[in-house]
């Protein structure tokens, strides 16, 4: 009688792909086993995952950057074991929670020209809160974002994507207008109506790692400030330590009126996310007694998700990981610019501290084109799948595409990452490279089998 996990996990074993199949997203096992990417996972820890056969590898995808402080940090784990333990009284909703206020007080001392914090359970939802608070705050409908802009799923996070594939079928969305990332020309232009409450941009955008001009967003802030609107810094990828910085606008000297957070924040173990804004902002959502519920959420200050926070935090200045990832970020960045002057097939590597991005394009070389091209055709991307998937297959390091539609390789290593991590990564992808450039080598197979196999996919 009673729920018994370790008799689940073992009696079941091997199911996983088959029950999403039948009761999650269909698609998700048939993407996975077309890439390669059907691995039976046992256990992670720091910068490493392990398999159902004892083989390691590493991990530089980081759950999409969720695992900033690494996976099963103990720290984290025994301030999550302790919650349990004191069994406190959770979720009471009529309180002020003290483990909360602790959070707020600690990410407001990172921030210190903003005054306020909103918590909830994801970086969708602290995009929510931004979108909404934006327009209560200046009374406007209108907000604008990037292209290529990512900032959640969910309706109003969607109304700002900068993707049509994400958009396409979901609409009407929110009133807003898209604006080339960095061209202040157009933001100026979109503002002259006087309609709009914000805008909202990535220091560095998740899809593609395009990084922010210098000075664009100290700029863009002014001329939104001038026009009545908000500049929302979206920081729950690039935010807590991410690129070297607390915060990535940090890089511009810019104070955004609203940032999010999530992701690292929640130390990996619990959905955890806030959004940061001024008290006058705050004053003019909770504007009263009766108001203290218009924006809410019911696990937004639970106990485990607080002590999370806390934990992370105390990590992350304990361990200097916010130095720590730009000097290693730095160091990969610069082994990967020094290889990328004998691969042609590489055009750029980008990036800020441990967010990096490796863009592809076409060679010169009429023998590299014959082989480029071929996959471009069938699908943009492919070819950076293609690397991405001899990575794994090869080399045991799990990394993956920047965004669809684009051949970008995203790296978005733990905080924690150690330099010999860094030489294992660059002696897997510089191999990969060598094969590629080698046109006698099968992995040009490997990456011609993909286009069949994603013609499948549809």
């Amino acid at each position: 009688m009673g729920f018994d996990l370790e008799s689940a996990l073992r009696s079941r074993a091997g199911e996983g792909a088959a029950l999403w199949g039948r009761y999650l997203n269909p698609q998700t096992a048939r993407v996975l086993r077309s890439i390669g990417f059907d691995r039976r996972w046992e256990r992670a820890e720091g910068c490493y995952l392990y398999d159902d056969t004892g083989a390691r590898y590493l991990d530089y995808l980081s759950g999409f950057g969720v695992f900033g402080i690494g996976r099963d940090h103990p720290v984290v784990r025994q301030a999550l074991h302790d919650v349990l333990d004191l069994g406190l009284a959770d979720m009471v909703q009529m309180d002020t929670p003290l483990l909360a206020g602790l959070l707020g007080e600690a990410l407001i001392e990172r921030a210190p020209h903003l005054d306020r914090v909103y918590m909830c359970s994801s970086g969708t939802e602290s995009v929510e809160a931004a979108l909404k608070f934006a327009r209560c705050a200046t009374g406007r409908g209108r907000v604008l974002y990037c292209d290529h802009a990512f900032h959640g799923l969910t309706a109003g996070s969607l109304s700002v994507n900068g993707a049509k594939e994400f958009r396409q079928g979901f609409g009407p969305l929110l009133p807003g207008a898209m604006v080339p990332f960095g061209d202040l020309d157009a933001l100026r232009r979109e503002l002259q109506a006087g309609d709009v409450a914000a805008l909202i941009v990535e220091p560095v955008q998740g899809k593609g790692v395009a990084v922010a001009p210098p000075g664009y967003l100290a700029e863009a802030a002014a001329l939104l400030h001038k026009h009545g609107a908000l500049l929302i810094c979206d920081e729950v990828q690039t935010g807590i330590g991410r690129t070297g910085r607390f915060f990535a606008h940090e890089y511009d000297d810019v104070q955004p009126d609203l940032v999010t957070v999530a992701k690292t924040l929640s130390g990996g173990f619990v959905p955890l996310g806030a959004t940061l804004g001024t008290s006058a902002i705050f004053e003019k959502v909770y504007s009263s007694m009766d108001k203290v519920l218009v924006h809410d959420s019911t696990y937004g200050h639970n106990a485990l998700a607080m002590a999370a926070g806390l934990a992370t935090l105390s990590v992350i200045d304990d361990e200097g990981l916010v130095a720590r990832a730009a000097e290693t970020g730095g160091s990969l960045a610069g082994a990967l610019r020094s290889a990328a002057e004998r691969y042609p097939l590489i055009r750029d590597v980008r990036g800020r501290g441990l967010m990096i991005g490796i863009e592809f394009g076409r060679p010169e070389s009429r023998r590299l084109r014959a082989r480029y091209g071929p996959l471009t055709v069938a699908r943009k991307g492919l070819f950076t799948q293609m690397v991405v998937c001899a990575l794994f297959e090869q080399h045991n390091i799990l990394t993956q595409t920047a965004g669809d539609h684009m051949d970008v390789l995203k790296l978005l290593p733990p905080l924690s990452t150690s330099r010999e991590d860094v030489d294992w990564y660059m002696k897997g992808f510089c191999a990969v490279m060598d094969s590629i450039h080698d046109s006698s080598r099968p992995l040009w197979h490997f990456g011609w089998g993909l286009t069949t196999r994603a013609a499948r996919r549809g």
